[in-house]
């Protein structure tokens, strides 16, 4: 990383950035285009590096995805959401609306399923990343628990409130919810790596 961000000038709201100056920071060079870093709240966090364990999770995610939802929606790995005006998450997986045309000269603000494989992060994803996708109006969210070998989901996003109001566990062949698609068919079993 080429700079501090705690020394930084230009924050929005004191210590806080916005999207714009966030993506300002990339175009001006201070951010390297593949350092490993995402915008939650108006604060710019590193992303750890993926351990082998994290990368065949969000592998296998992809393909259960694609496998299930064929070509009917725009999947997205690891890239921008423009969740809000102050976060820029970049979640391990999307299902997005649409066709790949519609996001080649903006990033998407919002999305059908929003997956996060977690481990070392799990505490950020079910907190922080829960409320910036509720209030994104992200209609299901999942995160791939590699540590309890679960997954757990979350539906009915409140984005007024930041909250989602039904959330549960899965394990093994128990199915998890996909709202705009309710005859998809993927189990918990087909998002863990077999180790």
């Amino acid at each position: 990383m080429r700079v501090s961000f705690a020394s930084m000038d230009g924050a929005a709201d004191g210590d806080r950035y916005t999207a714009r100056k966030y993506f300002a920071l990339v175009e001006e060079g201070l951010i390297a285009p593949d350092e490993r870093v995402e915008l939650l709240d108006g604060i710019i966090v590193s992303m750890p590096p993926q351990v082998p364990l994290h990368a065949a999770g969000v592998r296998r995610v992809y393909a259960a995805l694609r496998q299930a939802l064929g070509n009917e929606v725009v999947l997205s790995s690891q890239l921008p959401l423009v969740a809000s005006p102050a976060s820029v998450p970049e979640p391990d997986v999307c299902v997005l609306r649409g066709r790949l045309e519609d996001y080649e000269t903006q990033h998407p603000t919002t999305a059908l399923l929003v997956v996060e494989v977690s481990d070392s992060t799990l505490i950020q994803d079910r907190l922080t990343k829960s409320r910036i996708y509720a209030r994104a109006g992200v209609t299901n969210y999942w995160i791939v628990n590699l540590r309890d070998r679960t997954v757990e989901w979350f539906g009915e996003p409140d984005p007024m409130m930041r909250v989602y109001r039904t959330r549960g566990v899965a394990s093994g062949a128990e199915p998890l919810p996909i709202d705009a698609f309710p005859q998809a068919a993927i189990t918990a079993g087909e998002l863990l790596p077999s180790s």
